[in-house]
């Protein structure tokens, strides 16, 4: 039976799954050094199933139990038929999923935007190439939780309690300290606490947490416990603005697999879009991926065809040249993201030009054409 450690003991743990997960990335690093020249360790292989032989590349994906487009396209099987494939490398910790995407150990990734900015204005050669999650009312991306008996409900209750959180740098800490400032609160007499999503919930019950800030697919079990109370989602702090997990890719694959880049977003496209078009579908193979009742699984919600807008770039822009993270100025939303390979975004012609580095790619950033077609019809 697994039993959530004292608060010191979380301290402690935090800390040594902080220091494990960097000796792995610097071996990660040291194993990947001599790969960094395009072609990366991404492989290539010829099919020869169906009429025409085809030239697949198979592109190195963290294979993590959290719902994501990529297995569900996979599932669907809309990369059949295409250039590239998935190559599922095992568990990735959250926190390093953004730099390994950066060094190119895995070629794409999920994570929240600040994650991707503060990688780029440290060099790291990454981009933004399609959205992702889209944050409603009844969709949101995170939710705020505490016990019942506990008497907090409002922001200024945060002050001298522990928040458990999945990680810094992301969404849960600067949505979170953005909408707590502005309620008067003052965050630095908050105490947070870095604890995985699928443990916060027993660790707000067994009050080793005061409060919990949650992620799908975990929340939906959290909102169904009758010890917590909900207090708010992000949609009641933003209205979704910094709800959006984009995916990224590997400036290196990019640049040596753009055909398989192009494909790897049209896929995951038209997953997005079969989520948002087949919700209850979408909870029972969430369920059915993660080994829990369908009956706590929230609803998810995509971006349309996945094309990225400059507005949830900018956000989180202002949020780190505020916070005194990046130096103003340094990163721009053109350096953050690019539609051109989305065939839902622009015409084809501009699809197939290659993207360069973030120093000097060409990109459209808020690209606001109609699509050629939507990828609901590609389907």
């Amino acid at each position: 039976m697994f039993s959530i450690p004292t608060r010191s003991r979380l301290r402690d743990r935090t800390i040594s799954v902080a220091v494990a997960s960097i000796a792995a990335s610097l071996l990660l690093l040291q194993s990947g050094c001599n790969s960094r020249d395009g072609a990366t360790n991404a492989t290539s292989v010829t099919s020869t199933n169906g009429p025409e032989a085809r030239n697949v590349t198979y592109f190195k994906y963290p294979d993590n139990p959290a719902f994501d487009l990529v297995y569900l396209a996979d599932k669907l099987g809309y990369f059949d038929g295409t250039s590239t494939r998935p190559k599922y490398v095992g568990k990735v910790s959250a926190p390093q999923i953004i730099p390994l995407v950066g060094t190119g150990e895995i070629d794409f990734g999920t994570r929240m935007v600040p994650l991707v900015i503060s990688a780029i204005a440290s060099g790291a050669d990454i981009k933004v190439i399609s959205a992702g999650g889209e944050t409603l009312p009844d969709a949101p991306h995170m939710k705020y939780f505490s016990r019942k008996d506990s008497g907090i409900r409002e922001p200024k209750d945060f002050e001298g309690k522990t928040v458990a959180f999945n990680s810094f740098g992301a969404c849960a800490e600067f949505v979170t300290k953005k909408y707590l400032s502005q309620h008067g609160v003052d965050v630095s007499k908050v105490n947070w606490l870095v604890v995985p999503d699928n443990q916060s919930q027993q660790a707000l019950v067994t009050k080793n947490v005061d409060i919990a800030i949650i992620h799908p697919p975990f929340s939906g079990a959290a909102e169904h416990d009758p010890q917590l109370h909900k207090l708010w989602s992000d949609w009641d702090e933003d209205h979704g603005l910094g709800g959006m997990a984009p995916y990224s890719v590997n400036g290196a694959f990019a640049r040596a697999h753009p055909q398989a880049v192009r494909d790897f977003v049209a896929a995951i496209a038209k997953a997005g879009n079969w989520v948002n078009a087949h919700p209850d579908e979408a909870r029972k193979l969430t369920a059915e991926r993660l080994g829990i009742d369908v009956d706590v699984v929230e609803r998810y919600a995509y971006v349309k065809d996945l094309v990225v807008t400059t507005p949830p770039i900018q956000y989180y822009i202002d949020i780190l040249e505020q916070a005194g993270k990046i130096p103003k100025g340094k990163v721009k939303v053109e350096d953050v993201y690019t539609n051109e390979y989305n065939p839902y975004a622009q015409p084809p012609a501009r699809a197939n030009a290659p993207a360069g580095s973030n120093k000097s790619a060409s990109t459209t950033p808020g690209h606001d054409a109609r699509p050629l077609a939507s990828a609901e019809a590609a389907s």
